[in-house]
C-alpha cells in the first residue's frame, strides 16, 4: 500500500508499511542473541541453556546455584573447618573456587568489622592418589600431584593446606605392605562392577580418614547433578534402592564427618564450561574407561542428555521426590558463633523428624542403610559372616566372593578401620534383628515346654 504522503518521489507508489516488520523482526533478532538476563551482553555459546546467559551472567547464575544450596542447608558456619576432595576434574576444580571465593569473602567481612566477632571457616584440600588401584604411570603421577600443588598454592589468601594421600593408607602407614594389601584384596573381587564400586568405598575410607586426623568437622564433594544422575540409575539397577535417598541428598551426616554436596543442582558441562571460561586449571588422570555395570549407565546417560539436555536434571529431580534418611541434615545449631539468620534458614530448610526415615543399621563395607526385610532376609544367608553384621545384597553380589571358602581369606585382608566399622555396626544390626522378629521368639518358659 502507498503511504499517500505528498512528499513521496515514487511514481509507482512506497511500501513503508511492509518494509516496518522487517526492521521490527531485525531488532527481536538483535534482542534474541543477548543475554536474557543483562540484556546487555552477547550469550555464552554451547552452555546448557542454549547460549542464553553472557559469560558474567552465566558464573553468577552457577555461583548463584552453589550458594543456595550451602546457605539452604548450612554446609558452612563461621566456626566450620571445610576439607575439599580435589580430585583434578571440572567439578572439584569448580567447588574448590567457589568455597575458596566464600572464604574470601568471610575474611573481608572479618576485617571489615569492628568487633571480629565471626571467625572465618577454615579450608583444607585433600588429594587421594590411587595410582596403586589404576597402575598408573609414577611420572605421570608425579606431574599430577605437581599441578595440583600449583592449583592450591596458587589461590589467593587465606592458605589452604594440601594433603596427598595414597589410597592404600587406609591398610597401613607402610605404603609398600599396604600396595599389596591392596593389590590382593582388587585381586580376590572378580566381578568388574565390584571392583570401582570398592575403589569408591575405599577412596570414602580414606577422605574420612584424612578429614577425622586433621580435625575437619565437614567434607566436600565436587559432585554434580550429570555424576548424581547416573548414581541414581546404577543403584536401582543393583537393588539399592531403599538405600538410594541418602546418597543423593545435599547432607550426609551418616558419616563421622558429614559429607555435603554444594554442586547437586549444576550441570557437568556447565562446570566444563566455567572451568574453560576462568581458566581454571585441571588435572586429567588415563584411568581408563569405567566397565560393568557403572560404564553401561554412564554412555546410557549420556545419550539420553544428547537427546534432551534436561534429562539429567529430570532424573535427579524425579529421585530427589524419595523420603530422605534423619542423617540427610546438620544437625541444629547452638552455636553462639552462627548468626541468627543462619539458625533461621536451617530450621526453615531442615528435614523435620515426620519427613525422615529413621535407619540404625549400616552396611559394614559400603555403608548404605539396611532396610528391616534386608536384616530378617540377611540373618540366614550363607555370606552373614563379617564378623557377624549383615551387609547389603549389593556388596555380597558383586563384591564378596562366590567360593565361600574364600570368605575368610578376602576378610582377612580388609583395611582395619573397615572391619572396625563392621564390628560396631554388627551390634546394632542384631539389636535392630531382635526387636523386629521380637514377637516371634520364645520365651524361656515357652522353650522349656
Amino acid at each position: 500500500m502507498a503511504c499517500n504522503s505528498s512528499t513521496c518521489q515514487s511514481n509507482s507508489g512506497c511500501y513503508k508499511r511492509e518494509e516496518e516488520p522487517i526492521s521490527s523482526k531485525s531488532s527481536d533478532s538483535n534482542q534474541q542473541s543477548l543475554c536474557v538476563k543483562c540484556k546487555f551482553n552477547e550469550p555464552v555459546s554451547g552452555t546448557s541453556d542454549d547460549g542464553r546467559f553472557c559469560r558474567e551472567c552465566f558464573r553468577s547464575n552457577l555461583y548463584g546455584k552453589f550458594k543456595l544450596a550451602v546457605t539452604s542447608n548450612a554446609m558452612i558456619t563461621p566456626s566450620d573447618n571445610l576439607l575439599v576432595a580435589f580430585s583434578g576434574g571440572s567439578s572439584s576444580r569448580v567447588v574448590l573456587q567457589f568455597v575458596h571465593e566464600m572464604q574470601q569473602r568471610a575474611q573481608k567481612n572479618f576485617d571489615a568489622s569492628k568487633d571480629r566477632s565471626l571467625p572465618v571457616f577454615g579450608v583444607g584440600v585433600t588429594f587421594i592418589d590411587e595410582s596403586a588401584y589404576h597402575s598408573v604411570p609414577s611420572s605421570e603421577i608425579d606431574k599430577a600431584i605437581e599441578d595440583i600443588k600449583s592449583i592450591v598454592s596458587n589461590l589467593a589468601p587465606p592458605a589452604k593446606q594440601l594433603h596427598v594421600v595414597p589410597i592404600e593408607s587406609v591398610f597401613s602407614l607402610d605404603s609398600l605392605y599396604g600396595k599389596e594389601r591392596l593389590k590382593t584384596l582388587e585381586d580376590s573381587v572378580s566381578d568388574a562392577t565390584g571392583k570401582e564400586d570398592l575403589l569408591l568405598h575405599l577412596r570414602m575410607l580414606a577422605l574420612q580418614k584424612v578429614a577425622s586426623e586433621n580435625g575437619y568437622n565437614r567434607l566436600v564433594l565436587g559432585l554434580c547433578t550429570s555424576r548424581i544422575a547416573c548414581h541414581v540409575i546404577t543403584a536401582t539397577v543393583k537393588g539399592q534402592g531403599y538405600s538410594l535417598p541418602a546418597d543423593i541428598q545435599y547432607v550426609d551426616a551418616r558419616w563421622e564427618i558429614p559429607v555435603v554436596l554444594p554442586l547437586r543442582d549444576c550441570l557437568a558441562p556447565e562446570l566444563n564450561i566455567l572451568c574453560h571460561l576462568d581458566g581454571l586449571k585441571t588435572v586429567e588422570f588415563s584411568n581408563g574407561p569405567c566397565s560393568g555395570i557403572n560404564g553401561l549407565v554412564s554412555s546410557f546417560v549420556k545419550l539420553l542428555q544428547e537427546e534432551n539436555p534436561s534429562r539429567e536434571c529430570t532424573i535427579v529431580r524425579t529421585a530427589g521426590k524419595l523420603t530422605p534418611f534423619h542423617f540427610n541434615r546438620i544437625p541444629e545449631l547452638n552455636d553462639s558463633n552462627v548468626p541468627l539468620a543462619t539458625r533461621r534458614r536451617q530450621k526453615r530448610f531442615n528435614l523435620k523428624p515426620s519427613e525422615s526415615i529413621s535407619s540404625e543399621s549400616f552396611c559394614p563395607l559400603c555403608f548404605s542403610p539396611l532396610s528391616k526385610s534386608d536384616l530378617l532376609s540377611l540373618s540366614s544367608c550363607q555370606n552373614y559372616d563379617i564378623l557377624d553384621a549383615a551387609c547389603c545384597s549389593s556388596c555380597r553380589f558383586q563384591i564378596f566372593p562366590k567360593d565361600p571358602s574364600s570368605m575368610e581369606h578376602f576378610l582377612s585382608v580388609l583395611p582395619q578401620p573397615l572391619l572396625a566399622r563392621a564390628k560396631n555396626c554388627s551390634n546394632g544390626n542384631h539389636s535392630s534383628l531382635r526387636k523386629q522378629i521380637q514377637d516371634c521368639l520364645l520365651s524361656e518358659s515357652e522353650d522349656e515346654t
